[in-house]
Formats: structure tokens, C-alpha cells, sequence
């Protein structure tokens, strides 16, 4: 998610307010080694506010773990 928001150009905050989800809930989930459950609907909520379509956070997930 960090890498599509800098690839806008926008802050934490921008794309938090853009996703309707609070600042520090968008930190935790940029956040390295994140261990918290994430619903789909706030991914697609992330996804839709960075103009992506949401299989890109699975690809990049299946790519770390390869």
C-alpha cells in the first residue's frame, strides 16, 4: 500500500481521509511485519481511494513470501 500511495504522491493522511479510515489505522497497516487482521471491505476502501484494483495487494504480499 505504501509503494501505491507514494506512487501518488499523497500522505498518510490524504489517503486515510480518501479511504474513510482514521490516520492511525492506515499506520498500522503500512506498518512492516503488520500481524492485524484486515477486512476486505477496508482493503477495498484502500484500493479504490489509490485507484488500483485490490488483487495488486495480493500480488505484492505473494511476491515477499516467495
Amino acid at each position: 500500500m505504501k509503494y501505491y500511495r507514494k506512487q501518488r504522491g499523497i500522505t498518510q493522511i490524504q489517503l486515510a481521509e480518501e479511504a474513510k479510515i482514521s490516520i492511525s489505522y492506515l499506520s498500522k497497516i503500512e506498518a512492516a511485519g503488520l500481524n492485524k487482521s484486515l477486512s476486505i471491505s477496508v482493503l477495498n476502501q484502500i484500493a479504490n481511494a489509490l485507484d488500483v484494483d485490490i488483487s495488486m495487494f495480493f500480488n505484492q504480499y505473494i511476491k515477499k513470501e516467495e
